[in-house]
């Protein structure tokens, strides 16, 4: 790992850890140079990092100050499974899985993510996820059966990413989302435990791997009064 990376890396984990508390500065770069043994280009190429994933501002005069940058509270941004979501925030969580079997992908439903989608067989896995005790998200994963083998029970309560990137070696590259505001179904209001007339947030994609061969189409319904999403936006200079 090059220096710089060493540097970011243990900046970002006492900020995480809030031994750099938001609002507070971080050490100067000649505090910095001592404290790593580094050059000055080495720390500020550790601190444009921490700047760039924003964790930091820099104001002249002052140095770099901690700023409050929220992780996403559903992954929504990022190619992130629920579980390893889960396991990040610290929550407690329960998969009940509804549907393990061959389904048509609904085709239409993707367009707006996936403009050349087609109907054809898929394997569906349709799960309930629990949030700290409460059914807060309805999962709909159509997924390539050319790419993706049978998934076992036990890895579809648990990581279906971990299972298919450790033990089947697939490379999950990228994705393509949308988000919508709809009224909930009948399906949602059963497992979400929803009223009638209760909206629902949805979030439908598509995700390729690193070949670019397009494996699954997923539809995350999740319930509007438990639903956030934080994300970090720099503007760019010309």
């Amino acid at each position: 790992m090059r220096k710089y990376d060493v540097i970011y890396q243990d900046l970002k984990d006492k900020i995480e850890a809030e031994i750099y508390t938001t609002g507070s500065l971080l050490p100067s770069e000649n505090t910095l140079q001592d404290m790593y043994q580094a050059s000055r280009d080495t720390v500020r190429k550790a601190l444009r990092l921490l700047k760039d994933d924003g964790f930091i501002q820099s104001q002249k005069g002052r140095g770099s100050i901690v700023i409050n940058r929220q992780e996403y509270v559903f992954p929504v941004s990022g190619v992130v499974s629920y579980a390893e979501l889960a396991e990040q925030l610290h929550l407690q969580t329960r998969t009940v899985v509804l549907a393990n079997h061959f389904a048509a992908l609904p085709a239409k439903s993707f367009k707006d993510v996936d403009p050349d989608v087609e109907v054809k067989q898929m394997r569906l896995l349709k799960r309930v996820r629990y949030l700290e005790k409460e059914p807060d998200i309805i999962d709909i994963d159509y997924l390539d059966p050319r790419v993706v083998p049978p998934i076992p029970e036990s890895v579809a309560r648990d990581s279906l990413y971990a299972y298919l990137e450790g033990q089947i070696g697939l490379e999950i590259a990228y994705a393509t989302k949308e988000i919508t505001v709809e009224t909930a179904t009948e399906e949602d209001r059963r497992y979400l435990n929803l009223p009638e007339g209760a909206m629902v947030v949805v979030v439908r994609s598509c995700s390729s791997l690193a070949d670019t061969r397009k494996f699954q189409y997923t539809e995350s319904r999740h319930r509007a009064d438990r639903f956030k999403f934080h994300d970090f936006a720099r503007r760019a200079r010309p």
